[in-house]
């Protein structure tokens, strides 16, 4: 039984297509990786079978009485608000319920007999209603599924008016969980989740008893929980059954037999040409040679495949700095109350090191105190000599009007147009993403931006915030590939140990630097 039915789907955005005559169904209970590049359309497909997004043209119909919860990283938050209040919203349609059944028993002193059956009948159905939604335990609800994503960490009576964008993020994707609809829809759901989140979310999902569609560019949570993979690639969606890494291998396949079916025409194609060319002259063979013409104009001719613009990632080194390039002695960081204890931290040039720890504990704002960009509460921090920082924040500036080209440029004024648009490409990025605005990139086309900001100046210490949050599978690969090869100090945030494992020296576990209880 399909519970989402989409035929001869076209879209296009800014002049560029995106889909193409697009057909498929969703099946009940089936779990959904939709997948592609970075600027492949992933999220437009979202806004498209979410009605948000009306398509060029086509139909998307949705079975009848389908509740369909849709995490958008974009949905604001009510101000004023606690933590634990906008996850109460969650069951809205809940408490109007049970007002609706109050409001039924105090009639029924004054029914008649007719009207006692009909209200005894609606607060039965109400009841039973309550009951599935889990009603009365609401409060525990709540804790156990803010707990399985970080909030308590954070402070459920914490007020939303002073969430990061990551933070908020996780408050949306609790109260969707806490909505329990039918079919979950959720874009880049471990963006800005720990490990211990992520696994959390990866047990939730797995015992999904309904339908699912995740975008992520997290391989092994998509292996994990997904068993369909949804392809977005040159305007077209193809269906794969099975983990991602199976898709990896039917999709290459793929790629192989239309490259090899493109040739086996072109080489039949130019022996048809070559023999018209050589034979519609003479009477004798003239026919011969029509009726080929007649075969080639009927022809249905193979497009060769587009091939999609990789990122090539580089970093320049810089001259060496002192042997310590950060020093912090009984360092507390914080804002207004401490984060942390007091911890000593040495930083040596040329290592590389990784840091992780759960939400809210304040790996952020380690970076940004080692770097000097906030005080510390308390405590001495000293940066080495000849140090040079490449900086990567996690969130980006919002409202930036700027084309990526205009990004680039303001930065380094002295480049040439021609270069500015050739470190722009190296990453990744064609010549129509260029000329968009920062606003109208997607997360990963964004990040790559900002990435070849870093790359054009040498530096000798490079501060990576949860670099790869938006990046899809290719361009985390290749930014894996730069990182290894860089010659001087990184500092990295990343929730993904597949990521860094294999890259850092050392992990340092900021959760036992914590004032707070894990």
């Amino acid at each position: 039984m399909s519970v989402l039915e989409v035929s001869h789907l076209s879209h296009s955005y800014g002049g560029r297509e995106i889909f193409e005559d697009v057909s498929f169904r969703l099946l009940k209970g089936e779990h959904v990786a939709l997948v592609g590049a970075n600027g492949e359309g992933k999220s437009t497909f979202m806004s498209i079978i979410t009605g948000k997004l009306t398509p060029d043209a086509g139909t998307v119909t949705w079975a009848k009485r389908t509740k369909v919860g849709y995490l958008d990283q974009h949905a604001k938050l009510k101000a004023g608000m606690t933590i634990r209040e906008t996850l109460r919203t969650a069951f809205d349609h809940l408490v109007q319920l049970e007002q609706e059944m109050l409001a039924a028993y105090d009639k029924m002193g004054e029914a008649s007999p007719e009207e006692m059956d009909q209200l005894m009948k609606d607060v039965g159905d109400i009841q039973d209603i309550l009951d599935a939604g889990s009603y009365y335990t609401i409060d525990a609800r709540i804790e156990e599924v803010a707990g399985g994503l970080g909030l308590r960490d954070i402070g459920l009576e914490r007020k939303v008016d002073e969430l990061s964008g990551g933070q908020r993020t996780k408050v949306l994707l609790t109260k969707l969980l806490l909505e329990n609809p039918e079919i979950l829809l959720l874009d880049e759901p471990t963006n800005y989740l720990d490990a211990e989140h992520i696994s959390w979310l990866t047990n939730y999902l797995q015992n999904y008893e309904n339908a699912f569609i995740v975008i992520s560019h997290d391989v092994p949570f998509l292996n994990a929980v997904t068993n369909v993979i949804w392809h977005v690639d040159n305007l077209k969606l193809t269906r794969y059954t099975g983990s991602y890494e199976k898709f990896e291998e039917m999709a290459a396949l793929k790629r192989r037999q239309e490259e090899a079916a493109y040739e086996r025409q072109q080489a039949e194609i130019k022996k048809e040409q070559d023999f018209i060319q050589r034979n519609k002259a003479r009477v004798a063979t003239r026919g011969m040679a029509n009726s080929r013409q007649k075969k080639l104009d009927k022809m249905e001719v193979l497009t060769k495949r587009q091939e999609k613009p990789k990122p090539h990632f580089h970093f320049q080194p810089d001259r060496t700095p002192s042997r310590f390039v950060i020093e912090a002695r009984r360092l507390v960081l914080g804002y207004d109350t401490p984060l942390t204890k007091p911890v000593d931290i040495k930083v040596e040039h040329n290592k590389k090191i990784a840091i992780r720890g759960t939400n809210g504990l304040g790996k952020s704002t380690l970076l940004k105190t080692m770097l000097g960009l906030i005080p510390p509460i308390s405590g001495e921090l000293e940066q080495g000599e000849f140090v040079s920082v490449g900086y990567f924040e996690q969130e980006e500036a919002k409202g930036n009007m700027n084309t990526a080209l205009e990004e680039l440029w303001q930065e380094y004024p002295g480049m040439s147009n021609f270069e500015v648009r050739a470190a722009l490409a190296s990453c990744g990025l064609t010549n129509e993403h260029i000329t968009t605005k920062m606003t109208a990139l997607s997360g990963g086309e964004a990040a790559k931006v900002r990435l070849a900001k870093i790359m054009q100046k040498p530096v000798n210490l490079l501060v990576l915030d949860e670099p790869t949050n938006h990046l899809d599978v290719e361009a985390k690969k290749e930014l894996k590939r730069a990182l290894k090869e860089y010659k001087g100090t990184l500092l990295l945030v990343s929730h993904e140990p597949d990521f860094y494992e294999d890259l850092v020296d050392a992990v340092w576990n900021i959760e036992g630097w914590s004032t707070k209880i894990i």
